[in-house]
């Protein structure tokens, strides 16, 4: 044996090791339970790796993402294991993690149902109490192929060996661009072959190691996400460093889908999405539209007040349009299909606003003293999603965005992209949204326009305004547009989930393609500068982000009804009824429940719509020409002067305070 010089890297601190021949990742971690795989330049690698002279190795914790990766996959694996002692007909898919969790494809005669998944997971948790250890081992293409001769789907992997992208989403995870490993599943005390599969790892030491895990759903997938091969049956499950790390993610799953817009859309009579219309194009109930037309409303005077000025463009256009913008060449796949309404000319519903917007500041000459021309529209915009992505009001093929197009000189750019960041910030704040960090997409090497002085020119932009709002700027590389870089706005709701909001994108390249002009102070005809802009992104996601944010219990200035009247008795019906006329004069949105129902199913009838205020009405309120308060929190407060209480609604409405 020989001595092996390693370094063992902790973030910035180095410890140099001299040790024997033979040593392994998990020796050089011993006693550290939380390690589970090691790091050698920059390669992830299983804790059995042996260390070779000059490695500099850090561990890998399970509270990591790397970490959280490994355990999930090696779940999935115990998962698929499982399902194969169950239903040994099923042939394997792939199984990589996912974001808090992992799934694996299987092809079966018979879609899985809820009792199977309680049997598989019976199984996992024998497997796991076994401590079976996970084994890497390298093969050739025709020794992979002769060991999995049973698998069909596992075959197909290696013949695509190192097209990731051919090969489909998660199939990285399988096959890689280099060696193929297998992965053996070993018993712990004989050693025995118990399963196998093809896997570029690492995976944890054992399945003992595996700490919490839980299996959610099944569904059916497309292999290799392509709708022209079979479809497969495919198993979701979660995993957790600790059993309470899972409990709280099931607590939080339990809270979102309480709070899934599509359900409450359905339970406060909001929206909905007619299957005789189509899946992504829905249709908002007249209490949706109310809140749907509070929000346009605030908004528009919003940016009336900023110097936007509103314009109107059609929803469908010449197919020379979008040549000329580049959208054909960059963006046909999100297009629908095009329509010959005139012969020989195709028509394209419109994806974007911006080249319309165009047209409009090229109608006529422009002076250097117009701009910044800011130009708003909520325009409807049609997208050609899959069906498979399609999710409610979040993933729609029809929606309305809130689009600005700002036209400015190069001098005034910077000044216009941070007022117009601040802006779009203090917006979202009025809706009740605080929580934001901002990430700046570059340029994706593949898929762009215009020269690299020019973009590197606008992200540096970008850069200096979005650092100027003090927010934690995250990169996102290669996530632009084709024809600049933008700032999006990342926020969180009141359960922590993040949502993509507005988005601000610098172009030099449009007005080129457009051949924009301007006359400068000195007669000059010069270039302008294009900020485009959505703040909402959609009107109809935007929509679903709040509802869900506030979990239908809506603010009083957005709520479809602020006040419910609730008689103690039908006697005192007409009382509430003239308070609701005299409220209803002051602007604000009042119903009165007349129904026979008792007065304790008003109140729950009212609570269950989500309702901000409950004005309730006896023989003593009515002698002293006064009302009852129930708020929605349950807390009531009596004997309150019809004026007064008016007046106590319209402030928290006009404050928009967040009751």
């Amino acid at each position: 044996m020989s001595d092996v010089r390693v370094t063992v890297q902790r973030d910035s601190e180095r410890e140099e090791r001299v040790v024997t021949t033979g040593t392994t990742a998990a020796d050089l971690f011993q006693g550290e339970r939380s390690v589970v795989a090691a790091r050698v330049a920059g390669e992830l690698k299983d804790l059995a790796y042996e260390v070779a002279d000059g490695d500099a190795v850090e561990p890998v914790e399970i509270t990591s993402q790397d970490g959280l990766d490994i355990l999930r996959h090696s779940t999935a694996h115990v998962m698929a294991q499982a399902v194969q002692e169950l239903f040994p007909e099923a042939k394997l898919g792939i199984g990589p993690p996912i974001k808090d969790g992992f799934y694996y494809d299987f092809d079966v005669e018979t879609p899985f149902h809820p009792e199977d998944l309680k049997r598989i997971e019976k199984k996992m948790q024998e497997i796991q109490k076994r401590g079976q250890k996970f084994a890497r081992r390298a093969v050739s293409d025709d020794a992979a192929r002769e060991e999995l001769a049973e698998e069909p789907y596992k075959l197909e992997l290696i013949g695509l060996k190192g097209s990731a992208a051919e090969a489909g989403e998660g199939a990285s995870a399988e096959v890689g661009a280099g060696e193929l490993t297998i992965y053996d599943n070993l018993d712990g005390k004989t050693g025995e072959l118990c399963w196998k599969d093809l896997c570029r790892g690492p995976h944890l030491p054992s399945t003992r190691a595996i700490p919490a895990f839980k299996l959610m759903r099944s569904a059916a997938a497309y292999w290799r996400g392509s709708e022209k091969n079979k479809q497969l049956q495919r198993i979701y499950g979660t995993a957790w460093p600790t059993k309470d790390e899972l409990k709280a993610h099931l607590e939080f799953l339990a809270e979102a889908e309480k709070r899934d817009h599509r359900k409450l859309g359905a339970e406060l009579d909001l929206f909905s999405v007619p299957e005789d219309i189509g899946s992504g194009l829905a249709v908002f109930h007249p209490k949706g539209g109310i809140i749907r037309r509070v929000m346009e409303d605030y908004s528009r005077r919003r940016h009336e007040e900023s110097g936007y000025e509103f314009v109107y463009t059609p929803h469908a256009t010449k197919g020379k349009l979008f040549e000329k913008s580049g959208h054909l060449d960059w963006y046909a796949d999100g297009m629908y299909p095009p329509m010959q309404l005139d012969e020989g000319v195709d028509y394209y519903l419109k994806p974007m606003n911006c080249p319309m917007h165009n047209l409009i500041f090229d109608a006529r000459g422009r002076s250097y003293r117009e701009l910044p021309l800011r130009l708003f529209e909520f325009g409807t915009v049609y997208r050609y999603e899959k069906s498979g992505v399609v999710h409610g009001l979040t993933r729609a093929r029809g929606f309305t965005q809130d689009d600005a197009h700002i036209y400015c000189t190069k001098e005034q750019m910077a000044d216009e992209l941070d007022a117009t960041l601040t802006f779009v910030l203090d917006l979202l704040r009025d809706y009740g949204l605080t929580d934001f960090y901002l990430e700046l997409s570059t340029k994706d090497p593949e898929k762009f326009v215009g020269s690299d002085d020019v973009w590197e020119e606008a992200t540096e932009t970008l850069r200096k305004v979005a650092e100027k709002q003090g927010l934690p700027l995250v990169p996102d590389p290669g996530g632009a547009a084709f024809y600049g870089p933008k700032i999006s706005v990342q926020t969180k709701d009141a359960i922590g989930r993040t949502w993509q909001m507005s988005t601000v994108q610098l172009d030099f390249n449009l007005p080129e393609r457009f051949d924009l002009e301007y006359t400068a102070a000195d007669g000059s005809k010069q270039r302008p500068v294009m900020i485009h802009r959505a703040l909402f992104g959609s009107i109809e996601r935007f929509f679903a982000v709040l509802l869900e944010h506030y979990a239908g219990a809506f603010p009083a200035w957005l709520a479809p009804v602020q006040a419910t009247g609730i008689p103690i008795g039908d006697a005192h019906v007409p009382y509430l009824q003239d308070f609701a006329a005299q409220a209803k004069a002051k602007g604000l949105r009042i119903e009165v429940d007349a129904s026979s129902d008792r007065m304790q199913k008003k109140i729950r009838n009212a609570q269950k719509a989500k309702v901000p205020f409950m004005i309730i009405a006896g023989d003593e309120d009515v002698a002293n020409g006064a009302v009852s308060f129930r708020y929605r929190d349950g807390s009531q407060k009596n004997g309150i002067p019809r004026d007064a209480a008016i007046a106590e609604i319209l402030d928290v409405v006009e404050r928009r305070a967040q009751v």
